[in-house]
């Protein structure tokens, strides 16, 4: 992004309208309830980052329809705020990012699915198994590089102006929080899928303090299906049948997240688009 759209913002009053439009609440309100399921969370689990998913997609369900609003629109044709743009880009890089992460690995699943149900595990399961073990290694590597991306995007402002009104301003800047909430909960998805965990200071410190933490983490390990399927190609002897039991779930778990992914996907195109057509008229 260029400099001239880092442009730090002014301290004002980030008050809305004296009767704002309902939908400006209603939109508030599930970007707070997003935003407090986010701090509450002390672990994930394929059913709390679905959770997570479906929420989003309805927050910016939310936000189409704010798009739709004269008052919005008014707003970003006279500010033309390009930062909203380049976010909508990166919120959908990271969806599919994500979905390729997801298909590749249910691939190389099934490939070891395949093997293991007419072979066993004699005869080419070690071949397929280090091919999936290799290939979660790169995903890894692949993810950490787009987390570490994902912490400067965060960072980032969006463009102020000296002459904004508040109206303007505030309409701007629950748009811009609703990309960042989005921006965290896609890391949480990305973190799932490599088995990754964020550590704040307090959680290294209180681990030392409290034995117990290591139970926790134990516990949110034994929640996580690619966890438990990269465990089970490490255990020797392999048990087949509760291999085969573990891969199962976790291909479950992956048709789940690529559904809520591809809707989340769609939605993110539609703001883009309501974007663009604000933009060019």
């Amino acid at each position: 992004m260029e400099t001239s759209s880092k442009i730090s913002i002014h301290t004002r009053c980030n008050s809305l309208p004296s009767a704002p439009h309902p939908l400006i609440s209603q939109f508030q309100e599930h970007l707070q309830r997003l935003k407090d399921s986010e701090a509450s969370t002390t672990s994930l689990s394929s059913s709390s980052v679905s959770r997570k998913l479906i929420g989003l997609q309805d927050l910016h369900d939310y936000a189409d329809k704010l798009l739709q609003l004269p008052t919005t629109q008014k707003a970003l044709v006279q500010e033309c705020s390009v930062n909203l743009l380049e976010g909508s880009v990166r919120l959908l890089d990271i969806c599919n990012m994500a979905q390729d992460f997801l298909m590749q690995t249910k691939e190389n699943l099934h490939e070891i699915q395949s093997v293991i149900r007419r072979k066993g595990t004699d005869t080419g399961f070690a071949v397929k198994g280090g091919k999936y073990l290799a290939s979660r290694k790169n995903m890894k590597k692949a993810i950490h590089k787009a987390l570490t991306n994902l912490k400067a995007m965060k960072t980032e402002t969006f463009v102020s102006f000296s002459n904004m009104d508040n109206e303007t301003f505030s309409m701007l800047s629950i748009l811009k929080e609703a990309e960042t909430v989005t921006l965290n909960l896609l890391e949480s998805l990305l973190r799932f899928i490599s088995a990754s965990k964020r550590h704040s200071r307090w959680s290294i410190v209180s681990k030392f303090m409290q034995p117990t933490r290591v139970t926790c983490d134990s516990e949110e390990c034994d929640t996580n299906e690619f966890v438990k399927v990269d465990a089970a190609l490490h255990q020797k002897p392999l048990s087949t049948e509760n291999f085969l039991s573990n891969t199962e779930n976790m291909e479950i778990c992956i048709k789940d997240l690529e559904v809520q992914v591809e809707c989340l996907s769609r939605k993110l195109i539609r703001t883009r688009v309501s974007l663009l057509n604000i933009f060019s008229h």
